[in-house]
């Protein structure tokens, strides 16, 4: 006997808990550029997204790897590095024009001063206009790496910091980002 009820099985994006339709909808209906963002453990992957009918059109990329490039020795998945991630993309993109961008960060969870706003904070301050509220953006102290270098001042005691004494990192962290600002500007 065969069953009454109909049901509908949903897109495989949205069963698998990767993709928000309606959120996606309403960032599509506004016709603006998207900055997606991706973070991982290590490394920030962010993206200057256009919607196309046949797929979205990634027109700059960068991966947070690329700082090394560029001199950065410490991690890329740190607050200052999403920071001059989204400097060296802002940079990229000014080239084309961009217009005003909206953040999309995903599923991800929306953080105050997180390393999510710490890439819309560094988009911004490359000259794109980013819609984007200025509270939710981390201090220009966090940016700079000055949590880092006290926390290291003071000894850094544990796991998470034992990378940087085995490269002998210094504790000047901020002049070290303004470093690798400098030679973002120059390219």
């Amino acid at each position: 006997m065969a069953s009454k009820h109909k049901f509908t099985v949903p897109f495989r994006r949205k069963r698998e808990g990767r993709t928000n339709y309606k959120k996606r909808l309403s960032m599509l209906k506004s016709r603006k550029l998207r900055l997606v963002i991706r973070p991982s453990m290590k490394h920030m992957t962010v993206q200057l997204v256009s919607y196309a009918p046949d797929g979205d059109k990634v027109l700059a990329g960068v991966h947070s790897s690329r700082l090394r490039k560029l001199g950065w020795k410490l991690s890329c998945g740190n607050l200052p590095s999403a920071y001059l991630s989204g400097y060296l993309l802002g940079k990229q993109a000014m080239k084309q024009n961009p217009g005003q961008v909206i953040v999309d960060t995903g599923l991800l969870p929306i953080v105050r001063a997180s390393r999510l706003f710490a890439v819309a904070k560094g988009v911004k301050d490359a000259g794109i206009d980013i819609f984007v509220d200025e509270s939710m953006l981390p201090p220009d102290d966090r940016l700079q790496g000055a949590h880092i270098a006290a926390y290291l001042k003071q000894g850094g005691e544990g796991h998470q910091f034992s990378g940087y004494k085995k490269k002998q990192i210094s504790t000047d962290i901020p002049a070290l980002v303004g470093e690798i600002k400098k030679k973002i500007d120059a390219l």
